[in-house]
């Protein structure tokens, strides 16, 4: 898929439409989650700094992530996938690899009709575009993919694959990042051509014995990696980098009991239960430590997930700020029995708060913020557009709108309510 989160917005929020958009928190430390092709062009991308990207891009809006609503479109994604093709290998929420029997020894215009037929397909279930690649291996397709974007199709045959391949910089080989990269650069290895070009005790000198040799053979476009279902996640976590850095053990541990109640939910959504916690502490320094405590059996107990990860915490936190703080469960398995780790572990500790407002009703404890979903009985659903000194700007439009217009009402306007972002789907 194409920026497939900041498409999602566009999508749903016409107003966006071919305007430059940014998927993201606005937080001193917050990053870019995605970024649409009009924000790519002035230099912003995914992963960077947020600051940085609003910096090369003062026209962009920027909108608070909606993984719900991401995670819906993807779903339909991988069911056009899945009719396409007996087996879908997913890559990612927006990525996956299909092997369909009937191109088996197909001829490159009829893979090129199998994939113009497949992007229809995709806008037609989620009215988004999607790029397709097709090749002899997997490397082959997804290079092919990449060369594609925006919403394209690119088939490298085999006749081809040398002209196409070879002088493409070496960091489009999948499985090159920036230390393999910057290791071939002082080689003189500039292009997958060139690596292709060397032989094998030399490309393993530079880069190690498997990553070596695995990324010589894919150079020289031999990729023989079955197509094949994910397995099963290994783990499920949960973690967040603060604006401020925490110095106060309790909110500490009152961080840790948010992530793994995050943690627990896709555990149980998962059907298995866990063995292993793990805590990551980041500390203001950019300092990583953590730990780890795994017990015989596996369970989906939270309070003690949630005791053990806060005593991990404890033991984790370096002298001065913590910056960031993940908790991880791993060991994962089908049939949990009902203890895990120390029975006599302590409850967990509890932070005690003011309650949250009801996420119906706005009021000063709980904003508005640029990006919510709302619903209001005369004007239907929108989203907010701003917020602030009382006021609270909405523009009312959906999928299916159009571009919508915007009002202004009360922060505290019973009429307005917080809503699905499903709903920007209608």
């Amino acid at each position: 898929m194409d920026a497939f989160f900041a498409s999602a917005e566009q999508l749903t929020r016409p107003t966006l439409r071919d305007r430059p958009v940014l998927v993201g928190g606005l937080g001193p430390r917050s990053v870019v989650a995605g970024a649409s092709y009009q924000a790519r062009v002035f230099g912003a991308r995914s992963a960077m700094p947020m600051g940085q990207a609003r910096r090369l891009c003062r026209g962009a809006t920027v909108v608070p992530p909606r993984f719900v609503l991401y995670q819906a479109l993807s779903e339909r994604v991988m069911a056009v996938l899945a009719d396409a093709a007996p087996v879908l290998e997913p890559v990612s929420v927006d990525e996956a690899f299909l092997e369909p029997p009937a191109l088996a020894g197909a001829t490159a215009a009829e893979v090129e009709a199998f994939g113009v037929a497949l992007r229809a397909a995709v806008r037609e279930a989620t009215g988004l575009p999607a790029s397709v690649g097709a090749g002899s291996g997997k490397q082959t397709a997804k290079i092919a993919s990449e060369l594609a974007k925006p919403d394209g199709l690119r088939v490298i045959g085999p006749d081809s694959e040398r002209t196409v391949l070879d002088p493409l910089p070496v960091r489009s080989l999948w499985g090159v990042g920036p230390v393999a990269e910057a290791t071939l650069h002082r080689a003189g290895v500039l292009t997958i051509g060139a690596l292709a070009a060397l032989e094998l005790r030399e490309a393993t000198s530079l880069l190690g014995n498997a990553m070596g040799g695995e990324l010589h053979r894919l150079a020289r476009g031999v990729d023989d990696r079955p197509v094949a279902p994910r397995g099963a996640a290994k783990q499920v976590s949960s973690e967040t980098t603060f604006d401020t850095d925490l110095t106060a053990m309790s909110a500490v541990h009152h961080e840790v009991a948010k992530l793994a109640e995050s943690a627990h939910r896709r555990l149980v959504a998962s059907g298995r239960a866990a063995r292993t916690v793990t805590v990551k502490v980041r500390s203001a320094d950019f300092a990583t430590f953590t730990r780890s405590e795994t017990a015989a059996y596996a369970s989906t107990d939270l309070g003690t997930l949630t005791a053990v990860a806060q005593r991990l915490a404890v033991a984790a936190v370096p002298e001065g700020g913590v910056r960031l703080l993940g908790v991880s469960l791993a060991g994962l398995g089908d049939e949990p029995p009902p203890a895990l780790f120390d029975t006599s572990l302590p409850a967990p500790v509890t932070v005690h708060e003011e309650p949250e407002a009801s996420p119906e009703v706005p009021d000063v404890a709980r904003p508005w913020r640029t990006g919510d979903d709302v619903a209001h009985a005369g004007h239907g659903h929108g989203w907010v557009q701003g917020a602030g000194h009382g006021r609270v700007t909405v523009r009312f439009e959906t999928r299916s709108t159009g571009p919508g217009r915007a009002r202004t009402f009360a922060a505290d306007d019973p009429a307005l309510t917080r809503a699905d972002a499903l709903a920007s789907l209608e």
